[in-house]
Formats: C-alpha cells, sequence, structure tokens
C-alpha cells in the first residue's frame, strides 16, 4: 500500500521535527528532506500531496541563507510555509522581508481572517494566541497574497494565495502554545492538499514488517532488549517479521532501576523468542572508572554495548543485523543535518568506526515516543510493556552525575524506587510521562538526629509531554513531594538534601546528562 505523502522541507529550525509529528498525528504520511538534499526533479517524481517548508535560525536575505528553486512554487503543489519558510516564501516570490523593530517570542496575542481555509475552523477564534520566534517579519507581500493573519508588532503574520494553494505564517502552528494549531495544520492538509487521512499505526505496522521480511530475508537479526518501550516494541514488531531468527539479548549493565534486571527477564520469559541475558556490570564498571564527563560516559558505553553484543553473536553463530530501538528524538538530539548536536545518545552518536555486523536495522528511527507506544498496542503488547517509564540506554549512569561508583548506585537504585512508588501511589504514573531521581555531584551540611552530616543532594525530576521534543514539568502536589523527601532523606543512606527541577524543555533537556 502506498500513502498519500506530504513532503517536509527542512531549513534547520528547532521544531522541524515536531512539524512531521503534526502532520502524522493528521493521519497524514509524511517525509522529511534537509532542502539542500533534494532536487525539484525529486520532488516531481515524489508526487506529494504538499510541501511544507519549516522554519530556521537564518535572515532569506542573509549571505549562504538557506533557498528553494523558484520552480518548486510553479509545480502546482500545494505550500505552506512556516516562520523561516514564510518568509522565504515571500522573499523567493518578489516580497520584501525585513528586521522587525519589535522582535516578538513566545506567546502573542494574533488576529485572524476566518475567510482564509487556514482559519476558518469554529474552533479558532478571530482573535487567538500563537506561538512566535521571529526577529524578522515580512514587510511587503508577493504579487498574488494576501495578508490573513497580523499581530499589533507583525503586520503580516500569516498570507495567502488562494488560486496558487501557497500559504506562509510567520507563527508556529506546530507547537503547542498555539492555540488549534493542529486544526491550522489539519486545514491545509485536508482541505488545501485533500489528503484523505490514510495513514496510521496498523498501516505502519503491516509496512515495517513487510520492509523488514525484504531486507533480513533469510538472516538472523539481534536485538538489543533493554525492557524498556522502545526495544520492546521492536522485539515485538520483529517477532512478527522473522519469528526464529530473531535473538534478543538483554545487557544487564549495571546501571538498571532497582530490581529491574530481573523484572525484564520475567515480562520475556514466556515470549516466544531467544532470550539471553548478559550480567554484565563489571565490565562496564571498569570501562568507567574515573569518566565524570556525560558524553564520555555515553560514547563509552554504547562502544561498550556493541562490544558485548559482537561477543554474544559469536557464541550464536552468524548474525547479519543488529536491531535497535532508536526513534526520532534520539536521533534529531544526536544532530542531523543542519541540526546542532545537544547530546549523543548511545545508540545513534555513541556507535564505534567499526562495527561487526553486516548492517544496523533500526525501524522507529522515524517514531515519537507516543506513536511507539501506539504501535506497541497495534502490536498487542501488554499494557505494562506499553506504558513502563522511559529509560536512557545508558540507565543510571547519565542520572549519576560526575564519577559512578558502587555505593552511588545503590543510593540512587532506592532513592528512585521511593520515588517513582509513591507517583504511583498518588495516581500520577500515568499522568507524569517521566519521572526519575538524579543523584548530584553536591554535598551539603545537614543535621539529622543533633548531628552534623554532609551528604549528597538528589534532584526529583517530572516531566509532562505528548512528544518529548517539548516538555513541561510537573506540578506535582506539594503534600506527594514532602512524602517524597520526607521518605528518601529517612530511608536511603547519605541523602540529606532534596530538590525538584522545575525547569522546561528547552532550555533544558528532560535527562539531566
Amino acid at each position: 500500500m502506498t500513502n498519500e505523502n506530504v513532503l517536509v522541507l527542512d531549513f534547520g529550525g528547532q521544531y522541524n521535527q515536531l512539524i512531521a509529528r503534526r502532520v502524522r498525528e493528521c493521519n497524514v504520511y509524511c517525509e522529511v528532506k534537509p532542502f539542500n538534499k533534494i532536487s525539484v526533479e525529486e520532488i516531481k517524481k515524489l508526487l506529494p500531496k504538499g510541501i511544507i517548508f519549516t522554519g530556521g535560525p537564518q535572515s532569506v536575505y542573509g549571505e549562504n541563507a538557506p533557498s528553494v528553486d523558484r520552480e518548486l512554487f510553479e509545480l502546482g503543489f500545494p505550500i505552506l510555509g512556516i516562520c523561516y519558510g514564510s518568509q522565504l516564501m515571500a522573499y523567493t516570490l518578489g516580497g520584501e522581508v525585513s528586521t522587525c523593530l519589535t522582535s516578538e517570542y513566545g506567546k502573542t496575542k494574533t488576529y485572524y481572517d476566518k475567510d482564509c481555509v487556514l482559519f476558518s475552523n469554529a474552533d479558532i477564534k478571530e482573535q487567538a494566541v500563537s506561538w512566535m520566534s521571529h526577529t524578522d517579519y515580512i514587510s511587503k507581500l508577493p504579487d498574488g497574497f494576501e495578508c490573513v493573519a497580523h499581530t499589533d508588532n507583525c503586520p503580516v503574520a500569516a498570507m495567502a494565495n488562494k488560486d496558487k494553494k501557497l500559504y506562509a505564517v510567520q507563527f508556529h502552528p506546530e507547537v503547542n502554545h498555539t492555540e488549534h494549531g493542529l486544526c491550522m495544520l489539519d486545514s491545509f492538509l485536508k482541505d488545501v492538499c485533500e489528503c484523505t487521512g490514510d495513514w496510521n499505526m496498523e498501516n505502519y505496522a503491516e509496512k515495517a514488517i513487510e520492509d523488514i521480511r525484504q531486507k533480513v530475508g533469510d538472516g538472523k537479526v539481534l536485538l538489543a532488549l533493554s525492557g524498556g518501550v522502545d526495544s520492546s516494541v521492536l522485539a515485538a514488531l520483529l517477532s512478527k517479521a522473522v519469528g526464529n531468527q530473531l535473538t534478543c539479548i538483554f545487557v544487564d549493565h549495571g546501571f538498571m532501576r532497582k530490581n529491574e534486571g530481573d523484572e525484564v527477564e520475567a515480562a520475556f520469559k514466556d515470549w516466544d523468542i531467544n532470550f539471553v541475558r548478559v550480567n554484565a556490570k563489571d565490565r562496564f564498571m571498569d570501562k568507567l572508572r574515573g569518566v565524570s564527563d556525560p558524553e564520555t560516559k555515553r560514547k563509552t558505553i554504547g562502544e561498550e554495548f556493541i562490544r558485548v553484543f559482537e561477543a554474544e553473536a559469536k557464541k550464536i553463530g552468524k548474525v547479519d543485523f543488529l536491531a535497535q530501538g532508536t526513534i526520532y528524538p534520539d536521533v534529531i538530539e544526536s544532530g542531523a543535518g543542519d541540526a546542532a548536536t545537544i547530546k549523543s545518545h548511545h545508540n545513534v552518536g555513541g556507535l564505534p568506526d567499526y562495527v561487526d555486523f553486516k548492517e544496523i536495522i533500526e525501524p522507529l528511527r522515524m517514531l515519537f515516543k507516543d506513536e511507539t507506544r501506539k504501535l506497541g498496542q497495534e502490536l498487542g503488547l501488554s499494557d505494562t510493556l506499553v506504558w513502563r517509564q522511559p529509560f536512557p540506554g545508558p540507565g543510571l549512569a547519565i542520572r549519576i552525575v560526575g564519577e559512578i561508583t558502587d555505593e552511588k548506585l545503590e543510593i540512587l537504585q532506592d532513592a528512585d524506587w521511593i520515588f517513582r512508588e509513591e507517583i504511583a501511589r498518588a495516581g500520577l504514573d500515568r499522568d507524569i510521562n517521566q519521572y526519575f531521581a538524579v543523584l548530584t555531584n553536591n554535598r551539603s551540611v545537614g543535621v539529622m538526629g543533633d548531628f552534623r552530616t554532609y551528604d549528597y543532594t538528589l534532584a526529583l525530576r517530572a516531566v509532562e509531554t505528548t512528544d518529548f521534543m517539548t516538555a513541561e514539568f510537573s506540578r506535582i502536589s506539594y503534600d506527594v513531594l514532602s512524602t517524597c523527601s520526607s521518605r528518601i532523606v529517612n530511608e536511603v543512606k547519605n541523602i540529606n538534601r532534596v530538590v525538584y527541577d522545575i525547569t522546561t524543555k528547552p532550555p533544558a533537556t528532560i535527562e539531566w546528562e
């Protein structure tokens, strides 16, 4: 089955992959391509139902600014420009773009023309909030365009050429802070591009299974099974695709949450797969002695993972493919195209130069976390596995700030267990998308039983998000936080202070390291 396809042209902005996520949320398949890696001729062959230009950090009139061939606007494909993409459309078609007298960042009152198809949905009010992030603006419309939205400081917050199906918005409809932004995107996809919305997880699963079968053939596949959502969903997908050609190796590097190694083994013991557990804590600890830098931790753990897999593969016999549960946020944060590297993920940027497998396959690479969960449900995974708390591949190694020791591991495992237990008791475990404890390298003075203490500070982190690209800290009640703090300092040795992280993403990431 071939799905309707919308092309997202990437100009290097911070929300680019989020645009793709929103398009798929409208049940429309999309592909993201860097603007400089696809030609007009290639676009013609793709026959997209529509094209979306993303935002970007540069000025359209700047030296070496990203651009597109004017011919693209003459092909008849509906096009929506967002932020930089809107300015690029205006500039390329003969309009003018200038520097704002007053830049706009964040939530901004916006006035919409309800006659424009993008804003005609009954839920969208004539005045509503949009999310702005720009220092340039469209100062003169191209011929054939009309202004269809404005703000107090931006005369062209949106423009349209209805006849040519060209639309542009200065704000970011893909960001949750834009009121009814998803409705605007859906109107472009359904009313302008005439998409029917034929893409869903059932179709994705069918296509992914067929693609895996074609790629793998009669080869053997080795999967790093952590027991987390991503690798568990991938195990189910590969199991349906290649059956007993799959061997799942659970590498217990010693940085798992309390009792988690045994829980993972129990969860998969009845599956019709080849399951191997490798207890490798001593091996990983030896590699990480004296290491404090988080990037070095990630890369060291990534390489050691591969070496363990290679060793286990030799015991099994010839293995052709290494499968990884890499998902879209991993790829984005590790740097792709013109995007900046935020941090390396052990299953992306941490791979060594030489890997003793024919190929690495990553069937979940284009999915966000919530899409991965939906795929898991489609494949029949239990809720216990589908809704398991996200856990990074390096585990507690990147939730311990500074050098890792056995003592610190035990402290963090016990404290994290209490935090997760209290969140569940409060009935918040489904409302909070990720929550965990971080053992900082900071020690402070305290007093317990009239004695002076000088012990570690523990940080608690809890966030709410739909896509893990942006996140708000969870407003956990003081009563719950107080209970967590009291239990931790009383039940866990060497912690005398507990703090709660109230930073959003951005500017922070969800993990501390």
